[in-house]
């Protein structure tokens, strides 16, 4: 079955740096774009980053902008977010997403079709 695994979270001070991963198996990882979302307490889960299988196109929320970077390494089948001068706002629980949707840059979610558990991202002031 298609799983999806995401690590890397943790507890960072305010203009750090933290990198996300995201392992997929069970599927065939260049039929999907990948995304990243977030949700934190009380809030819906919210778009941040997405790109297609070849990486081509990418995506992100203005929120992140400029001190988020997404990156897929096909060969291992893995998706990566690297998350720089990070804000207390960003404090979330962060959840990978696999969209067949291929070639496009998904930002609802309802355009994917797997998700993983999440991972903890917490920001102190």
């Amino acid at each position: 079955q298609v799983q999806l695994v995401e690590s890397g979270g943790g507890l960072m001070q305010a203009g750090g740096s933290l990198r996300l991963s995201c392992a997929a198996s069970g599927l065939t990882f260049t039929d999907y774009a990948m995304g990243w979302f977030r949700q934190a307490p009380g809030k819906e889960r919210e778009f941040v980053a997405a790109l297609s299988w070849d990486g081509n196109n990418i995506y992100y929320h203005d929120s992140v902008k400029g001190r988020f970077a997404i990156s897929r390494d096909n060969a291992n089948n893995m998706v990566y977010l690297q998350m720089n001068s990070m804000k207390p706002e960003d404090t979330a629980v962060y959840y990978c997403g696999a969209s067949r949707m291929a070639t496009a840059v998904g930002v609802l979610k309802s355009q994917y079709d797997y998700w993983g558990q999440g991972t903890q991202v917490t920001v102190s002031s």
